[in-house]
């Protein structure tokens, strides 16, 4: 039987060609503390450091005999670059991704994101290093799939004001919203082109904070969706779009993002149910996510055969490739995340709804 590459697997994949096994992989992020301790790293030294972040990238994904790896992992970058500070937590022993404890812009009518910041905006520290660690990634692992991501509109906006405060003004202060996701919509665009251009092999549009149990689907048709539509259509293929939470009532919407757009896959997390999902869309649909990141990879009490009966209950619900929720938690259990794989590319080998197997 032919065997593929991670990155021909891939490839082959989002092409809905036939591919040699199922595919296991993410488009999130995925730093795994095994890899960065054999590396000799502390978890807050990597996400500032265009080396530290590629090779404990390379080394997570070989680890755990993943397809890709994805660049970066924490979802402050664009905000910092806009001129928040941010707590790497540098004296944390804990896992402790970067937050902004304090957000310069505090009401919508503070914010202020100019034409030179998003024609520029990768001209700006730190949003400098990700191209450089996407280089030294794929010049270290050519093997690897190298994915990257980036936030959708209404997330990265909560990223730059409280989020709560956003939610209220797509009431309150409608116009106001418009004009500020447009211009987010506008940055992003030019941030996904560059991390394309860089040598991303796919990029992931991530929007979490649109979900069913925060706004509405109306609120999402009229508000999100042609503006998710509008970024994925500016990127080149391939391209994932995923949304976190309860995402039920809005999957054909996401799938009409999808195909307006030229994106090759959708992606849900655990509150999704994939199998009515692959009702509604059909078999013509590449559908990635759902597994839980944590219960099944990292939770004490998770055994490594509850874990493995975990990813077969997720390849039972008809997903096309073993693609995570969320991001990775990095406190893996190694034995219960190699099973995982092991369950992964052996549990079924005949083709999955979308993509055909050689």
């Amino acid at each position: 039987m032919t065997k593929l590459t991670p990155i021909e697997r891939v490839k082959r994949f989002f092409n809905r060609e036939p591919v040699d096994k199922m595919p296991f992989f993410t488009g999130m992020g995925m730093v795994l503390f095994p890899a960065i301790s054999k590396l000799g790293y502390k978890f807050p030294t990597i996400h500032r450091n265009a080396e530290r972040l590629a090779y404990s990238g390379v080394e997570s994904a070989r680890m755990f005999n993943l397809d890709s790896v994805v660049i970066p992992y924490d979802m402050c970058w664009e905000s910092e670059a806009l001129g928040n500070k941010i707590s790497l937590y540098e004296d944390s022993a804990d896992i402790l991704y970067p937050t902004i404890p304090t957000k310069k812009w505090q009401e919508l009518s503070q914010v202020d994101i100019t034409q030179h910041d998003i024609d520029h905006i990768m001209d700006k520290y730190p949003m400098n290093l990700i191209p450089k660690a996407i280089k030294i990634a794929k010049k270290e692992a050519p093997e690897l799939a190298l994915g990257a991501w980036q936030l959708g509109p209404f997330t990265q906006c909560g990223q730059t004001i409280e989020l709560d405060k956003v939610l209220k003004a797509v009431f309150k202060e409608r116009k106001r919203v418009e004009d500020i996701l447009d211009k987010f919509s506008d940055m992003i665009i030019n941030i996904g082109k560059a991390l394309i251009d860089a040598g991303a092999d796919f990029i992931t549009l991530r929007e979490p904070g649109v979900a069913a149990d925060l706004l509405s689907p109306k609120t999402f048709k009229d508000l999100i969706q042609p503006r998710l539509t509008r970024i994925l259509k500016a990127w080149r293929s391939p391209k994932v779009l995923h949304i976190c939470g309860s995402t039920d009532p809005i999957a054909e919407m996401m799938w009409e993002v999808v195909k307006d757009s030229g994106a090759q896959a959708i992606s849900f997390d655990i509150k999704n149910n994939l199998l009515e999902s692959r009702k509604k869309l059909g078999n013509d649909a590449i559908i990635l996510g759902n597994y839980d990141v944590f219960k099944l990879p990292c939770a004490e009490e998770t055994t490594v055969e509850q874990a493995i009966e975990g990813i077969k209950k997720n390849v039972d619900s008809s997903v096309d490739a073993v693609w995570p929720g969320c991001d990775l938690w990095p406190a893996i259990k190694s034995e219960n995340f190699k099973a995982m794989e092991k369950t992964a590319r052996e549990y079924k080998t005949g083709p999955t709804p979308a993509v055909g197997r050689l």
